[in-house]
């Protein structure tokens, strides 16, 4: 049996159907799973059952020696939040007692962390554990994931073999439901291509193709660099499309040794620019862009570059290429954002 928390989320719900591709279905979902929209993620996945993140630990103490792994993936993730109590419950201490569950019971562990870590970058995106305490969040969605990395490092207690993700900037099918905090290729693809609801009519029909080629696309925002090192929409980030990001679990939930901190990005930072331009192309439309300022409460916190060191995952045997930007978004525009279907 394997746990995914954070099941019906973005990752998560990737996750569930890798694991189902690879013809794992025993698999506990544990979430909230009051919100429908998000419920969408899993709709025609198999699974043993759903378990409610408040008493899932309860759960866990009744039937632990069924479990084989935990993927702990649920989290607050919302970079915009500024309420620091939310994330020590919900990110540093239930992952602690999650932490605490797998030693006890010797269940090998993979749980999320976030470049978020890294701040604005100062010293590097090396995910060498002697620099983690050195590390200075820019938000406290950052803080609280980084103080569980410094927590879970000092643990002499820990489980059989544990690996915490650094995910950089994950885009890719399944992240309807993420609002503000969803994927520029997703928000770019909403604002350069037709409306939600003319999108809907013309899948129903309504609009037939050759009026919809005559509707007017939009224009993608990006924006406005306030950094004199970067022009407007060269800020640079490590895109890293999210079928490579469950690629690299799956690899790791099957590697039992080199326990760690690793970094998961593609090791490759692209411009803004590039990410837009290449949204544009999978539409077949010429590219339109516009930029606006970035908003004044994040303004302060915003990272002009990040770009993971994936020395370290390559150095255990993970040897799989990433998916370039231009083809994963190709992918994802055309086989999932166009259809508005599901991974």
């Amino acid at each position: 049996m394997i746990i995914v928390t954070g099941s019906v989320g973005f990752i998560g719900s990737c996750l569930v159907g890798k694991l189902n591709n690879k013809g794992i279905k025993d698999i506990v979902l544990v979430d909230d799973f009051s919100k429908e929209i998000k419920n969408h993620n899993i709709r025609n996945k198999c699974y043993l059952e759903k378990i409610g993140r408040e008493v899932f630990f309860e759960w866990l103490n009744e039937h632990h020696s069924e479990v084989e792994f935990i993927f702990h993936l649920g989290a607050r993730t919302d970079t915009t939040e500024f309420n620091m109590a939310i994330f020590d419950e919900l990110n540093l201490n239930y992952t602690k007692t999650m932490w605490n569950a797998c030693s006890e019971y010797c269940i090998p562990l993979i749980y999320a962390s976030s470049a978020a870590t890294y701040g604005d970058g100062k010293i590097g995106y090396n995910d060498d554990p002697e620099l983690i305490p050195n590390l200075q969040p820019l938000n406290p969605y950052g803080v609280s994931k980084n103080e569980f990395d410094k927590w879970a490092l000092k643990q002499d207690k820990q489980p059989p073999y544990w690996f915490g993700l650094k995910f950089f900037n994950v885009y890719g099918p399944n992240e309807y439901h993420k609002g503000r905090m969803a994927s520029v290729v997703f928000h770019a693809f909403n604002q350069a291509n037709l409306t939600i609801s003319e999108m809907a009519k013309w899948r129903s029909g309504e609009i037939s193709d050759k009026q919809k080629g005559g509707l007017r696309n939009g224009v993608v925002k990006l924006f406005r660099s306030h950094n004199p090192d970067y022009k407007d929409g060269g800020q640079l980030r490590d895109f890293i499309y999210v079928k490579d990001v469950i690629d690299v679990m799956f690899f790791l939930m099957n590697h039992p040794s080199d326990s760690g901190i690793y970094n998961l990005g593609t090791g490759k930072a692209r411009t803004f620019l590039d990410l837009a331009n290449a949204v544009f192309s999978a539409l077949n439309i010429p590219p339109s862009i516009e930029f606006i300022d970035t908003p004044i409460d994040i303004r302060d916190k915003y990272q002009y570059f990040t770009e993971a060191k994936m020395e370290k995952l390559h150095g255990i045997g993970y040897s799989r290429p990433f998916n370039s930007l231009e083809a994963a978004v190709e992918e994802y525009v055309q086989g999932y954002l166009v259809g508005n279907t599901y991974f």
